[in-house]
């Protein structure tokens, strides 16, 4: 989400060049970690990420990089310095809770949660938002060198899921990492990331990606799956219902969703699809049925979730389960 600064800029010279970037966060890209939000290019009230996709929301400043959920939050996932640097600004002591829980009025004024500012030289600056209460271990002065543990991705401030928010700015004015000072945010225009190329190499694109799946016993809320409920093990003896469930990010409207459940013969017990009305850079659904009159089928039981984009599988997740019957 949104921060606000946690001290003034520090000016430079203009034409300095700006510091090449290593990645934020120390787990594993496209397993652990995931880019949900990038800085948003479109001028007007809509949204427009550097690679001409929609996983931004309007005015959105930073790259926003998740873990996958509240339990890999509790695991702990170190924040790094992406460049070397001194610390000009560090704050902890914020709660790890939702604003959907307390409101943005509780955060006024301190809407980058628990953070650390690092000035890099020559007018450019990086900021890290959201960490996890009590995990800053940093403070003002202290040099720190590239991949530095600064604190662990958390969930204080104003935002909605655990993650750091990752802003770069150059005399005070944000600059998208991916695409550089000089980017006019037109899907054609040339861009000059910031990154290494290890770390490009790394942060590949991902327009549409699963986080979490698994099979729950009823209909599911999607912030108590992430909060680590709803989560059947790989066996159930006689559940009142068999649901599968998945959280993804870069919904698109158009896109199809398709759940089906084999029993253990292979026949089709759950055949369902629906048609997306609207584009959701987070999605949460769920499809199943209730236990059959005569009980499971005991054995192997198999679900997959697809969502297709015309003719491409954006995203294809298969699970198994045993249950018990009786």
């Amino acid at each position: 989400m949104r921060g606000a600064l946690l001290v003034a800029s520090v000016a430079g010279a203009a034409a300095a060049a700006p510091p090449v970037l290593e990645v934020p966060v120390d787990c594993t890209i496209g397993e652990v970690c995931f880019i949900q939000n990038y800085v948003d290019h479109d001028p007007g009230p809509g949204r427009l990420d550097h690679a001409c996709g929609r996983l931004s929301y309007d005015g959105h400043q930073g790259t926003d990089f998740r873990v996958r959920d509240y339990v890999d939050m509790a695991r702990g996932y170190a924040v790094v310095a992406a460049a070397d640097g001194v610390v000009t600004a560090a704050r902890d002591g914020m709660a790890d809770v939702s604003i959907r829980e307390t409101g943005a009025d509780a955060v006024r004024s301190r809407e980058a949660g628990n953070g650390v500012l690092i000035d890099h030289g020559d007018g450019w600056e990086t900021q890290y938002s959201h960490l996890r209460h009590g995990s800053v271990q940093v403070a003002p002065g202290d040099r720190v060198a590239a991949a530095d543990p600064l604190g662990l991705i958390g969930l204080s401030g104003n935002t909605e899921f655990p993650h750091v928010e990752f802003t770069v700015r150059h005399e005070g004015d944000a600059v998208d990492p991916f695409a550089g000072p000089d980017f006019a945010g037109g899907c054609a225009d040339e861009r000059a990331p910031l990154w290494s190329d290890e770390a490009l190499a790394e942060l590949t694109y991902r327009r549409t990606g699963l986080l979490i799946a698994g099979f729950a016993d009823q209909a599911p809320e999607a912030d108590g799956v992430r909060r680590g409920a709803f989560r059947l093990g790989s066996d159930a003896h006689d559940p009142e219902a068999l649901v599968f469930w998945v959280d993804l990010f870069g919904a698109e409207a158009g896109d199809l969703q398709r759940f089906r459940i084999w029993a253990p013969d292979d026949s089709l017990f759950l055949d369902q699809e629906s048609r997306l009305d609207e584009s959701n850079v987070s999605w949460f659904t769920f499809g199943g049925r209730r236990r059959p009159p005569d009980g499971w089928p005991p054995g192997l039981w198999r679900a997959r979730y697809e969502l297709l984009r015309g003719d491409e599988r954006v995203v294809s997740e298969e699970r198994t389960i045993r249950l018990g019957g009786g």
